[in-house]
C-alpha cells in the first residue's frame, strides 16, 4: 500500500472563510467516512484546541474526530492510547511548541504508530509546530532575520516522515530565512522548506516513468520556498559565533500555490497545458475568416475593408432568426 499524503501547513491556516487547506485534508481523510485522530500535544491551550478542530472538521464532513493527548512520554507509551490510532483516516497535529511535541512523542510507540500509519496510507497533516516535526531534522526554536549566521537556531530530530529535509513555518509572516539557510548550509545533505501562513505543502507519491516520486503540491495563499543547497560553498564549519555564514550556489525555488516540485529529482514539475475549448474555438474560426480574406483579397482584389463588410453581411444572412414567447421573430 502507497504512504499516505503529508500535508505540511505553515500555521495560521483559513478556519472562518474558505477554509481550503482544511477542506482538503478532510477530504484527504475520508470526507463523510473520515475518522480524524487531532493531536494537541504541542499547544498550551490543551482541549480548548481540539474543540476548535473538531468543530472544523465535523463542519467539512468528517464523521468523527478523537483527541490524542499525551502530556508526557509516559502516556505516549500507553498501549490503549496507540492503539486509537489504529482505525485512523487521518491525523492532524496541531501549533504550539515543536520541541516540546517532539520530546514527548518522538521515538515512542505513539511516534512509531503515527509513522505507521503514514505508511499505510493514512494522510498526516499538521500546522506551524505540527509541521516542523514531520521532517527528518526540526528547527527547535531561534530567531527571525534574513542573513544566515551562525548558531541563530537549534535542530532537534523530527518523525522523519519527509527525509532528507528541515521543514520552517510561519516563514515570510516571521522573516526566517536566515535561519533556514543557516540549517542548510551547515548539512548540505537537507533540502529546507519553508512554509508561509496559510499555505500547506502538499507531498505525494506519484509513478514518473515507472519510479516512485515524491512530489510536493503547493495549496493556500502563500508560497513554499525551497534551499537546495546540494552545491553549496560555504563557511559555516568555521564562522565564529553569531557571524554571517558565507552560502553560495543555493539554489532558491519560490513555488505559490498551484506550483508542483519534484522533491526525488529536485526539479519544478512543468504545470498541465490546459486548453480552453470555447477559446480554441474562437481562434480557429478567426483563422478561418483570415484565411477567407487572405483569398478573397488575392482573388478579386478588393480591399480589407469592403471584405469585411461583406463578411459581416454574409455571417448575418446565415445566422437563423430566433422566435420570442410571443412568437415575434427578432
Amino acid at each position: 500500500m502507497p504512504k499516505g499524503p503529508l500535508m505540511i501547513i505553515g500555521g495560521a491556516e483559513d478556519k472562518l472563510r474558505r477554509r481550503s487547506i482544511l477542506k482538503e485534508f478532510v477530504a484527504a481523510a475520508g470526507g463523510a467516512d473520515a475518522r480524524i485522530a487531532v493531536i494537541p500535544t504541542a499547544s498550551s491551550l490543551g482541549i480548548e484546541v481540539v474543540q476548535v478542530y473538531d468543530a472544523l472538521f465535523r463542519r467539512e464532513g468528517a464523521a468523527d474526530v478523537i483527541a490524542i493527548r499525551p502530556e508526557s512520554r509516559e502516556d505516549a507509551h500507553d498501549e490503549a492510547l496507540v492503539k486509537t490510532l489504529a482505525d485512523a483516516t487521518g491525523i492532524f497535529m496541531t501549533g504550539g511548541n515543536q520541541l516540546k511535541l517532539s520530546a514527548i512523542i518522538g521515538g515512542t510507540p505513539l511516534g512509531e504508530a503515527i509513522i505507521a500509519a503514514h505508511e499505510r496510507g493514512v494522510v498526516v497533516a499538521g500546522t506551524s509546530a505540527g509541521a516542523s516535526i514531520q521532517s527528518s531534522h526540526m528547527v527547535a526554536f531561534g530567531g527571525p532575520g534574513a542573513t544566515a549566521k551562525q548558531r541563530m537556531t537549534q535542530v532537534a530530530a523530527g518523525l522523519g516522515l519527509l527525509q532528507s529535509s528541515v521543514i520552517d513555518q510561519h516563514f515570510d509572516q516571521r522573516n526566517r530565512y536566515g535561519r533556514l539557510l543557516m540549517i542548510v548550509a551547515q548539512s548540505p545533505q537537507l533540502l529546507g522548506l519553508g512554509v508561509d501562513e496559510d499555505t500547506a505543502a502538499v507531498v505525494e507519491r506519484r509513478d514518473v516513468d515507472g519510479e516512485e516520486h515524491e512530489v510536493l503540491r503547493v495549496v493556500g495563499r502563500g508560497a513554499v520556498t525551497i534551499f537546495d543547497p546540494a552545491r553549496i560553498t560555504t563557511d559555516a564549519f568555521e564562522a565564529k559565533r553569531s557571524a554571517p555564514i558565507l552560502a553560495s550556489g543555493v539554489v532558491l525555488h519560490a513555488l505559490p500555490a498551484g506550483a508542483t516540485f519534484d522533491l526525488t529529482t529536485r526539479t519544478l514539475v512543468a504545470p498541465d497545458q490546459r486548453v480552453d475549448l470555447e477559446e480554441a474555438a474562437e481562434i480557429a474560426e478567426a483563422s478561418h475568416d483570415l484565411r477567407q480574406m487572405a483569398r478573397d483579397i488575392a482573388a478579386a482584389d478588393a480591399s480589407p475593408t469592403a471584405l469585411r463588410r461583406r463578411l459581416a453581411r454574409a455571417r448575418r444572412q446565415s445566422t437563423p432568426p430566433t422566435h420570442g414567447p410571443d412568437g415575434v421573430t427578432s
